[in-house]
């Protein structure tokens, strides 16, 4: 756990996606740093790695469904990758990023094909990438069960981009309310492409 807290490494969206990644394709916990903050992020009791704050954890796989169904596939290095590259309606990262980043990188979350979908336009979540790619790093740890790992995190760290089960964190009604109302304008708005 001690890795996670206080990487030896952080590791930065290109060596991420690069081809000769060394991203494991294992169950892990992964960190995510950030060397500027969102406005508005508390980050008072946050643990800090070479000056970068950390804000967020997730896991890859989650945790088998009870009702039988088939458990996830994904390993660190897919769900990684996508935080990465992919979109807001795939990345809870993404979309909480996108919402406290909005005014800054003059985006936002829009409708999208069918209407069901949510995601920062093209331009959004590019814009949005490159933030990344200047300011959000990377830590892990592999655990065979991942998701034991993290509720005991989300339980004892300061991690006020986590929403699931963080309930006792004080910025979390305030990104709540952030995530919730850029939801409701993305309906109000018509539908893109």
């Amino acid at each position: 756990m001690n890795n996670l807290l206080s990487p030896p490494r952080l590791w930065s969206r290109s060596e991420v996606l690069s081809s000769d990644s060394q991203t494991p394709r294992l169950p892990d916990v992964y960190a995510w740093f950030f060397k500027q903050i969102p406005p508005g992020v508390p980050n008072d009791g946050c643990c800090t790695s070479d000056s970068l704050k950390q804000l967020h954890i997730g896991i890859a796989p989650t945790a088998p469904p009870k009702n039988g169904a088939y458990p996830s596939r994904q390993t660190l290095r897919s769900r990684i990758r996508y935080h990465y590259r992919g979109n807001a309606e795939g990345s809870t990262l993404r979309l909480t990023l996108g919402c406290l980043l909005a005014k800054q990188l003059d985006i936002q979350l829009r409708r999208v094909v069918s209407g069901k979908r949510m995601t920062f336009t093209a331009h959004g979540e590019e814009m949005l990438s490159h933030w990344m790619a200047e300011n959000a790093f990377v830590s892990w740890v592999a655990v065979e069960e991942p998701w034991k790992l993290e509720d005991h995190l989300i339980k004892t760290l300061s991690l006020p981009l986590n929403l699931r089960d963080n309930g006792r964190h004080p910025f979390h009604p305030v990104l709540s309310a952030i995530r919730r109302k850029a939801k409701e304008q993305a309906k109000q708005l018509p539908i893109t492409t």
